[in-house]
This record gives structure tokens, C-alpha cells and sequence, in this order.
């Protein structure tokens, strides 16, 4: 089957989610808990995983599935795959939970290691954006789609950073080139964060803390074809289906290459 083709099936799952999802929000007639990892996950992020797991098992039965949801198999048996689907059902539960509206039903197509497809939509805000390897970035609001690219390097305006409205600056800031101007862009989930900046509504993302590879895989792929891309806190490729633990190392989502990132951002060692 055709990356284009498989684009479409992930395009239609994640809006069919989306709708399952504003079921609960609108309505508020969802439960809430604690996870082990002491995020929180509701009945609409497990109503909004079981509308992916039957449209993605149904329409494409040979690709295997990761889910935050659900978990994965141990290493040894998925390290083979050549491609699997990554899913976050609701990135950005927390908002849900506040009532925001900056969450988002993510889905990733992973291929050789890394992310090809990506879909993020925001059912609240009306907002599909989607990216497939060698087609581009392309934000959609549901009347028309066009594509989109991250902001150009300008050494004459502030270096606008995407924080989350309960994000410590002070935590943040120690990372940051005090030598620069920045101002700071709040918004919710971390992948629509990515997608602004794939927009060019911002031009970077630092993300101090602990994430799965199904929080950055679908905005990866929309980021990197449009011109950016996320990379550890040292400065190297993220992994996918590496590791036994499908934990995320701190990361930095950036913008135009044309910024001199290694001078305006610190390295730091990874947490993982």
C-alpha cells in the first residue's frame, strides 16, 4: 500500500477519533486518573485509542501498532518491524481535563527508525496538520489545506519560544543564550507546540522532562517537512523502536536551520 494511501487512512482515523473524543469534552462526561508515570489519562483518551486501534487494524491489518494506551511488546520482538503505527490518542490530556481545547489525536507512521507520516488533529480547534516525507507540511482548518513552513532567520526580531501555560521559565531559561532577545509563545499540547512552529508561528520548543516517542513522532515528521526538526538535548537524531523503554530523552524542537542553535541553546546531558 502507498504512503499516500496510508496518509488518507490516517488523515480519516484521526478525524474519526477526534470526533469520538469531542463526544466526551463537550458533554464532560468523562473520568479522569493517575497513571504509574503520574500523568493523567481519561475516558476519552481510551474511547478515542479504541476508534484508532479498529480503523488502523481494519484498514491496514499488516502493520503492527504502538499506543501510549496500550503500550508495546518487549524489544526483542519489535525490533524487526519495518514500519508500525505510533499513536497518541489525546496528547495533551491535561488540557482536556482544563477544558483549553489545545489537545490533539496524533498518529505516526514509522518506517526504518523514523517518522514518514504524521497527523495531528485538533478536533476543539477545527485543525488538521499532516506531513509525509518528500510531500511536505501542510495545515488544514477544515474549509481549505495549504501548506506551510517555519518561520525565516531574522537576526532583527526576538527568537520566539512555544512554553506551555504552566511551564517554568526559570527551569527553561538556564538552556537559553541570555546574549539573545526571546519572547515566549503559551500554548497547550506538545505537538500542536511543534506544529506552531512548523507554521512559523514560533521558532523553538525546549521540552525538559519526561515524554514517550509517540509525543514527538507525528510532529517530527510535520516539523522536519517544514523545515525543522526535533533533536535531543545533546544535539542528536531522536531514536524510535531503539530502546526497550519508549521513553523520550529532553528535547528541542528548532525551526529554521539558518539559526545558529548550538549558540542561542545549551546542550545539556539527557534525562531520560
Amino acid at each position: 500500500m502507498s504512503n499516500e494511501k496510508l496518509l488518507n487512512i490516517a488523515l480519516e482515523s484521526a478525524k474519526k477519533a477526534g470526533v469520538e473524543v469531542m463526544k466526551y469534552y463537550r458533554q464532560g462526561n468523562y473520568t479522569a486518573e493517575v497513571k504509574d508515570d503520574e500523568s493523567p489519562v481519561t475516558s476519552a483518551d481510551i474511547a478515542s485509542n479504541e476508534v484508532l486501534m479498529d480503523q488502523l487494524r481494519t484498514l491496514t491489518p499488516d502493520i503492527p501498532i504502538i499506543s501510549e494506551e496500550v503500550g508495546a511488546l518487549p524489544l526483542k520482538q519489535r525490533q524487526s518491524w519495518e514500519r508500525y503505527w505510533l499513536l497518541d490518542p489525546i496528547d495533551g490530556t491535561g488540557e482536556f481535563i482544563i477544558g483549553s481545547g489545545d489537545f490533539a489525536v496524533n498518529i505516526a507512521l514509522v518506517e526504518q527508525g523514523w517518522p514518514t507520516i504524521g497527523v495531528i488533529h485538533a478536533p476543539d480547534h477545527c485543525l488538521t496538520y499532516y506531513g509525509q516525507k518528500n510531500l511536505g507540511a501542510f495545515k488544514d482548518n477544515f474549509q481549505a489545506s495549504h501548506a506551510i513552513e517555519v518561520a525565516k532567520y531574522s537576526q532583527d526580531r526576538a527568537i520566539k519560544v512555544a512554553i506551555s501555560r504552566r511551564q517554568q521559565l526559570e527551569l527553561m531559561g538556564q538552556y537559553l543564550n541570555k546574549d539573545y532577545q526571546f519572547d515566549y509563545v503559551a500554548l497547550g499540547s506538545c505537538s500542536l507546540k511543534n506544529c506552531l512552529i512548523a507554521e512559523g508561528g514560533a521558532d523553538c520548543y525546549l521540552r525538559i522532562g519526561v515524554t514517550g516517542e509517540w509525543d514527538t513522532g507525528a510532529s517530527q515528521c510535520i516539523l522536519e517537512q517544514a523545515g525543522g526538526d526535533i533533536i535531543d538535548s545533546e544535539f542528536q537524531p531522536l531514536s524510535y523502536n531503539k530502546r526497550e523503554s519508549l521513553s523520550n530523552p529532553d528535547f528541542y524542537s528548532l525551526g529554521s536551520r539558518d539559526f545558529a542553535w548550538q549558540k542561542i541553546i545549551k546542550p545539556h546531558r539527557q534525562h531520560y
